[in-house]
């Protein structure tokens, strides 16, 4: 079985490159690019010295033996992203992208971040290679992630606030693609996640698959033989493709977690696959939160990382054929399990994968102990203290 997209970006009805006639141009030449240089010799092994030597992987699958008993189910393991180099999973991509940027000779980087991980690892990589970085954030994401704001500067990137809409991940999106429009010829848009115009959602899963590669070796070592379910939060979902696209053909449950914020029949939630429609948002065809008119409705999570309108298209077409279930999680739930890992096993995670946390109360639970269950720990909880610490 073929794994999609097609040629023209296509998981099946999701996908595509709904853009401005300016940026058909980059994104062909970008689509151009990649396709040479993924199966290039030279460009991987450079891609695998920095992931190893400076991003610092492979990274643990750790089992989790106390978070185990407590939960009295399934043997659990954890992928531990948030020991990667910034703290999270975003390097790998950030990594990857600032490569490509180097051949195509562009010396100016823009990115779009919501929780600020994905700002911290751009401003990393533009650092390493020499470019010049600028991180579109919403206002409010700055206030609620003002550790990660700081990281950037000091990093050397500028960070431009966002105070259009509802100052969040969406609108910062916006404003980078207005940027890109203005400077395609000098200016490479970094995109953080599995979402956007073909090919972005190809690359970063590509580059993110690293996290499902390891994971496979390393729990066939440690058990003998593979897991029996995948467990990641999904906000645009590049840390649940990472994991999950290895994995794509074999029987194995995937679950990816959406924010379901203050409870889905509030409205104040972030789940497009729960409860979202098909649409148009940034570029692509995909699962989004949007009114009767097509308009794109407001999102809430007490995750900065979470809190977005829509979702990759590779999500959407895992949903529609059935290849993976997407649950949700509330903030309170969340911030419990936030807790729980904290406590139970000294790991304090970021409450983007806390959601992922939250559900596995349940899963592990009702599978029983001869099951395996990998959750992907996508990023430590350092830069969400100042919020949790107010929510007690």
């Amino acid at each position: 079985m073929k794994i999609l997209p097609d040629s023209r970006g296509y998981f099946n009805e999701f996908g595509g490159k709904y853009v401005p006639e300016t940026l058909m141009f980059a994104l062909d030449e970008l689509i151009e690019i990649y396709n040479k240089l993924k199966h290039d010799r030279e460009f991987k092994k450079e891609l695998y010295y920095y992931l190893k030597q400076y991003a610092g992987r492979p990274t643990p699958l750790y089992f989790a033996r106390e978070l185990t008993k407590k939960l009295g189910g399934a043997r659990i393991y954890l992928k531990r992203e948030d020991l990667c180099h910034t703290g999270a999973h975003k390097i790998n991509n950030a990594i990857g992208q600032a490569l490509l940027a180097k051949k195509l000779k562009k010396g100016r980087i823009i990115a779009e971040t919501g929780a600020g991980q994905h700002g911290v690892a751009a401003a990393t990589a533009a650092a390493l290679f020499g470019m010049k970085c600028e991180v579109y954030m919403g206002r409010e994401d700055m206030k609620r992630q003002a550790l990660n704001v700081y990281r950037m500067k000091l990093l050397g990137a500028s960070v431009i606030p966002v105070d259009s809409g509802t100052r969040t991940l969406k609108d910062a999106i916006n404003e980078t693609i207005r940027d890109w429009v203005a400077n395609v010829k000098t200016t490479h848009y970094l995109l953080g996640s599995c979402v956007g115009p073909h090919p972005y959602p190809s690359i970063v899963r590509d580059f993110q698959s690293v996290i499902g590669r390891e994971a496979r070796e390393q729990v066939l070592k440690a058990e003998g033989r593979l897991p029996d379910y995948l467990l990641a939060c999904v906000g645009g979902g590049s840390n649940a493709i990472g994991l999950f696209h290895p994995f794509y053909k074999d029987k194995v449950k995937f679950i990816g977690v959406e924010a379901a914020g203050r409870g889905l029949k509030t409205g104040m939630h972030s789940a497009p696959l729960n409860i979202g429609s098909v649409g148009i948002l940034h570029g692509t065809r995909s699962y989004l939160m949007q009114d009767s008119n097509g308009q794109v409705r407001e999102t809430h999570s007490v995750s900065a990382g979470l809190d977005y309108p829509g979702v990759g298209p590779e999500h959407s077409y895992y949903k529609n054929t059935g290849r993976a279930e997407y649950v949700t999680a509330t903030d309170r739930e969340a911030l419990a399990a936030f807790h729980t890992l904290s406590e139970t096993e000294g790991i304090i995670p970021a409450l983007e994968p806390a959601h992922a946390l939250a559900y596995l109360n349940t899963l592990a639970k009702k599978t029983g102990k001869n099951k395996i269950i990998i959750v992907c720990l996508s990023g430590r909880g350092d830069k969400d203290l100042d919020i949790v610490r107010k929510k007690k």
